[in-house]
């Protein structure tokens, strides 16, 4: 008897498909004043790839990434001042330096470069406020002037220098994340399991899915205009 294939089974959705809550506990953003900070504690987050650091601003508390070389105790600034962690607004920093947790709007707590060792630069300043930066696939993204920043680059560089060891550990790192993992290729499956199933070897049958194909048919190409190399 042939199983719910995996396009399916994560459109019908399910514990296997969705991301552990708990996860997800720590909530990455930045506090809508200016002052001075302290870093109260490193933390490790199971759906981050970067350490995370608690912050105590004033009276209030939130989490940011942590930048490299950050230590327990460590102070800084929430405001204009350019130096490693500080927190600026992209209009008062210089073209060249590293930057990373960029807000892509004005108060929205920091949504663009966050993955463990990652950094982008400050390229041009524009008229209007606009700031131009580059990511670091080398495009560069043009963002509003108002819109802050972390000066410095994200910790945890090398991460994946450091296998796994384990089929365990990554089973478990993955299911932090709600990736479906180990993947098997559809090719290796029988016929009764996937569309592209069955075949002696890896014959593989047509990726271009039929255009009135029901749901639990409709993958590879779906619709596609043309497919092979340009």
């Amino acid at each position: 008897m042939g199983k719910t294939i995996i396009s399916q089974a994560r459109g019908h959705g399910g514990p296997r498909y969705q991301v552990r809550k708990q996860a997800f506990i720590y909530r990455v953003r930045y506090p809508l004043f200016e002052g001075s900070a302290r870093v109260l504690r490193i933390i490790h987050s199971a759906a981050h790839s970067a350490p995370l650091i608690k912050v105590q601003a004033g009276t209030h508390t939130f989490y940011n990434v942590a930048f490299e070389g950050a230590v327990e105790g460590q102070e800084f600034v929430l405001g204009n001042e350019i130096n490693v962690g500080n927190v600026v607004a992209l209009k008062q920093i210089p073209a060249g330096t590293a930057v990373y947790n960029i807000e892509r709007n004005p108060g929205d707590g920091g949504k663009m470069i966050r993955a463990a060792g990652t950094n982008a630069f400050i390229n041009k300043h524009y008229e209007h406020d606009k700031v131009g930066v580059i990511m670091p696939n080398k495009h560069e993204v043009i963002v509003d002037g108002s819109c802050r920043a972390t000066v410095g680059v994200v910790a945890g560089d090398g991460r994946q220098q450091k296998p796994f060891i384990t089929a365990g550990r990554k089973f478990f790192k993955m299911q932090a994340k709600g990736k479906l993992w180990p993947r098997t290729s559809a090719v290796k499956m029988n016929a009764i399991d996937h569309p592209f199933g069955s075949g002696r070897g890896k014959r593989i049958k047509s990726k271009i899915a039929k255009r009135n194909a029901p749901a639990g048919a409709r993958v590879g190409h779906i619709r596609p205009r043309r497919t092979g190399r340009h």
